[in-house]
């Protein structure tokens, strides 16, 4: 060992005896054995922790020079803070590219935890131990959606402040304590300068605080109950006797860092393609609207929220008001994301992964996926008769989807699950996943041609 070598073995042996560096290390990174047959859509936990980082890092930097201030620049009509946003664009040096990255991530991140999601249904990801692993990933997304909403006030621009009005004013139609409770959001009777300092308070701290605790618990908790794998199949049940390493696990590091780095890679080659290309993403990522100042006098002839949130907003519509309220579909707007948090409970099946389903149940899940890109079609349209009655329709399929599970997870015939783990080349699973991409993509160019 060479003497700079003892010397570094030094310093880390003084850290360790003050701080529990390298057995924290050993603990969840050299020495967690994570199943050796993952397949690609292991990746998405991994991009997830990535697109946070990149939001953290690029929203520090956007800060510096955003000022959230909703009155206007004396003989114009622009805001001080959607001048602000201009100038980052235009005059700071490197600006436009670090709040495109920061706009690119915040849809890039709901894609990855859409995905990531989806991985932890197919697979059944939330089933016994891991019930608390999937409550955790639920209140990450709750967080999230609730991040991403105030972020979208921000730039002041005519879709953001008229959203914003928007989806805060249902909270006025819950019964006794909605009108209060809007107010208490706004800080005001009307979106104002209030709100807009409110929601920047709650983006740059308070949201993105919890968001990183919740982390911290989802990854905690998932080490302590091992990863679930595509044949769901628990591998401490097959120990060494004499090492007590699980026979079908592998070290996370450097096996799956190694393996990560290919999924980062290609992440990044298509997020900088967006960034650099298609920043707008046909309007999708930023809206057309937003590039015109908030006029609170002029009301857009369509007002929706960004794609992420569209599913939901059509459940909101689907719901007709009753009796002069839309509490109803504010409840079912509620209802449809807070029911995701129940799967540990509501699924009963005795196999965990889709692989060892009956085959009904894959026909089931492909219904609710034409239900769920349906919705988040509709929801980004304009509102009329034939797509309320469409909206209806899937909104059921929606509910039904998550209420029948008890009941038609119990049915058919079940394939016998191995006692160790397959390794497969995930061929299938690939195939699976471009037909995924393939359709997303076919949705939104679908949308945006209606």
């Amino acid at each position: 060992m060479s003497k700079a070598q003892q010397v570094g073995q030094q310093v880390l042996n003084w850290v360790d005896d003050r701080f529990p560096l390298t057995s924290t290390w050993k603990a969840h990174v050299s020495e967690y054995y994570a199943p050796k047959n993952f397949n690609f859509w292991y990746f998405f936990g991994s991009l997830a922790m990535l697109v946070l980082v990149i939001q953290i890092v690029t929203g520090i930097f956007l800060t510096m020079n955003y000022k959230p201030d909703g009155s206007l620049i004396p003989g114009t009509n622009v805001s001080v803070a959607f001048n602000s946003v201009e100038y980052i664009m235009r005059d700071v040096a490197g600006g436009w590219i670090i709040r495109y990255m920061h706009s690119t991530g915040a849809s890039m991140f709901f894609v990855v935890v859409y995905l990531h999601m989806f991985r932890g249904l197919i697979y059944g990801s939330y089933q016994k131990p891991r019930e608390l692993v999937w409550v955790f990933g639920t209140l990450i997304f709750l967080c999230l959606m609730a991040e991403a909403f105030l972020g979208y006030l921000l730039p002041w621009g005519q879709m953001s402040f008229w959203g914003a009005q928007v989806i805060v004013n249902l909270f006025a139609s819950l019964p006794i304590i909605g009108p209060d409770l809007s107010t208490f959001i706004r800080g005001d009777f009307v979106v104002s300068d209030v709100t807009l300092n409110r929601f920047f308070a709650l983006h740059v701290i308070a949201v993105p605080l919890v968001l990183l605790a919740l982390v911290v618990a989802h990854l905690v908790a998932l080490h302590e109950v091992g990863s679930n794998n595509p044949d769901g199949v628990e591998i401490k049940k097959n120990k060494d006797p004499k090492t007590g390493i699980p026979l079908d696990g592998i070290p996370f590091h450097p096996y799956y860092t190694v393996k990560d780095i290919f999924g980062v890679a290609v992440f990044l080659a298509v997020f900088t393609t967006i960034v650099f290309f298609f920043p707008n993403m046909f309007g999708y990522f930023l809206e057309d609207n937003n590039f015109i100042p908030a006029d609170p006098l002029k009301t857009p002839p369509h007002i929706a929220p960004v794609w992420y949130f569209t599913p939901f907003y059509a459940i909101l519509r689907a719901i007709p008001s009753f009796l002069g309220t839309q509490v109803w579909g504010v409840l079912a707007m509620g209802a449809a994301v807070v029911v995701i948090a129940f799967l540990p409970w509501l699924d009963r099946s005795p196999v965990k992964s889709i692989r060892y389903r009956p085959a009904f149940f894959k026909w089931i899940l492909a219904v609710f996926l034409v239900a769920f890109f349906g919705l988040g079609i509709l929801g980004a349209l304009p509102p009329d008769g034939l797509r309320t009655i469409l909206s209806q329709v899937f909104s059921v399929i929606y509910f039904a989807f998550f209420l029948g599970m008890p009941f038609y997870t119990r049915w058919g015939q079940t394939l016998p699950v191995p006692e160790r783990v397959t390794d497969t080349n995930g061929r299938r699973q690939m195939i699976f996943g471009i037909l995924m991409l393939v359709t997303f993509l076919g949705a939104a160019i679908f949308a945006k041609l209606v």
